[in-house]
């Protein structure tokens, strides 16, 4: 299994193919069966990487909006 930080940099690495306005949340970033297979643990950490990583990136085109019902973090392609 991928470690945290490779994780991260694929989900950061993915959203450069998001075309502006594009709504999403961070297991959208990867195919379904790889985000199976993120023990849960990991997927809470990784969801709080990405949005320290949002808040802190100085030249972030990726932006937090609201949550989901699930309160699931929802994102915004700049």
């Amino acid at each position: 299994m991928n470690n945290i930080n490779e994780l991260l940099d694929s989900a950061i690495n993915e959203t450069k193919e998001l075309k502006r306005g594009e709504v999403f949340l961070v297991r959208e970033l990867f195919k379904g069966y790889e985000w199976n297979r993120i023990p849960k643990k990991d997927r809470i950490l990784l969801g709080t990487l990405f949005l320290n990583y949002v808040k802190e990136a100085p030249d972030n085109s990726v932006e937090a909006i609201e949550k989901t019902k699930a309160n699931q973090q929802k994102y915004i392609k700049k």
